[in-house]
């Protein structure tokens, strides 16, 4: 999965983490519904590049 992310990608997640974990260090529980955010965030996303995927008839 990481070499298909990319460079930029993996940064990314790098950043998100980091970023969640200095909001846990503050607020627990806020960072918990941020987590959940950014989950339901790349399920849709997952979702819509799945669904455009079949459209054009590659997945």
């Amino acid at each position: 999965m990481l070499d298909k992310l990319g460079t930029k990608g993996i940064v990314g997640i790098i950043c998100l983490l980091v970023g969640i974990g200095i909001v846990a260090y503050q607020q627990p529980i806020v960072a918990a519904g941020l987590a959940f955010v950014v989950a339901g965030l790349g399920l849709v996303a997952s979702g819509l590049a799945e669904g455009v995927m079949k459209m054009f008839g590659m997945a």
